[in-house]
């Protein structure tokens, strides 16, 4: 594949994969029971977060090898992350957070702010991705300013946003 083939790749799954996980949100499949996978992709988030931080002083430190390996296994554990998300929601219904008060004032602006911006991430993490495979090390330092701090905030969100409705799971 050329250099235009892959962008055309990229941008297709910036669009179409948020488009799915949304239509995937009114799908429901009996008969299953995935309640615990929450817990799973809570800490395939918070793992993420590790990854991230990992390949972030990997680069900081020149080991150029090891943080693209780094960022390799972040972005499949983020894949990982959204299947285990897909099939949790497909087959088990939402759960409702049950805190009062400005408590759930902030797990309604933590959740809001994640969910809005794990959409946002997905083409900054795919392009970033991108400009490094293609050895566009500017590119890929200047896209990577915003997309590490995104994407830290995404997977640190997720676990947060998991211990607190935790309580609240059937």
């Amino acid at each position: 594949m050329n250099e235009k083939k892959y962008k055309r790749f990229a941008i297709i799954i910036s669009i179409v994969l948020p488009i799915a996980v949304a239509l995937l949100f009114s799908v429901k499949i009996e008969g299953f029971d995935f309640g615990f996978l929450p817990s799973v992709y809570a800490t395939i988030n918070g793992i993420t977060a590790l990854v991230l931080l990992s390949a972030y002083i990997a680069i900081k430190k020149e080991k150029r090898i090891l943080h693209k390996n780094l960022i390799n296994v972040a972005v499949s554990l983020s894949v990982g992350f959204l299947v285990l998300y897909v099939i949790y929601h497909a087959t088990s219904d939402s759960t409702v957070y049950g805190g009062t008060g400005y408590i759930a004032n902030l797990y309604y602006f933590i959740l809001i702010s994640h969910i809005l911006l794990s959409v946002i991430i997905t083409p900054f993490v795919c392009f970033t991705y991108l400009r490094g495979y293609l050895g566009d090390y500017e590119g890929h330092k200047k896209l990577t300013r915003i997309t590490f701090p995104l994407w830290m905030y995404v997977a640190v969100t997720g676990v947060i946003v998991y211990f607190m409705i935790s309580p609240y799971y059937i």
